[in-house]
């Protein structure tokens, strides 16, 4: 069954940056994208530079699809699907996420299998 986990308020995430939250003991970068006032919620750990980083990776879109270059080789993750544009085989989680009276919130589910599952699926939220 999954739940909400609260995590932030909305005023708290800086425009078009990330911020990394633990979350039971995931890091999860949040993006706030200005541009379409949307946030999205993905994994914090860059599979190619094998370190939590993409928090800190520079947001913005390619063809019109939200993306984040990791800071460290400058690979694209894009944030709905989580997929690499470079190497499709590539793809980290993504997180369901939504604003609850100012919140943001994360998709979180009891199960890891569940949990893997589910974070494949991509999630936005208007803000």
């Amino acid at each position: 069954m999954p739940r909400w986990v609260s995590v932030c308020k909305i005023d708290d995430l800086q425009p078009d940056s990330g911020v990394c939250v633990l979350v039971e003991g995931r890091q999860i970068a949040i993006f706030h994208m200005i541009k379409d006032n949307t946030v999205y919620a993905i994994d914090n750990y860059d599979p190619i530079g094998k370190a939590n980083v993409l928090s800190r990776g520079i947001v913005g879109d390619i063809k019109g699809e939200p993306v984040v270059a990791s800071p460290l080789y400058k690979q694209h993750f894009n944030l709905l699907t989580g997929i690499c544009l470079e190497d499709e085989s590539i793809r980290v989680a993504v997180y369901g996420i939504r604003i609850s009276q100012g919140r943001v919130e994360i998709q979180m589910f009891n199960d890891e299998a569940t949990q893997t599952e589910c974070s494949r699926f991509g999630a936005e939220a208007k803000v």
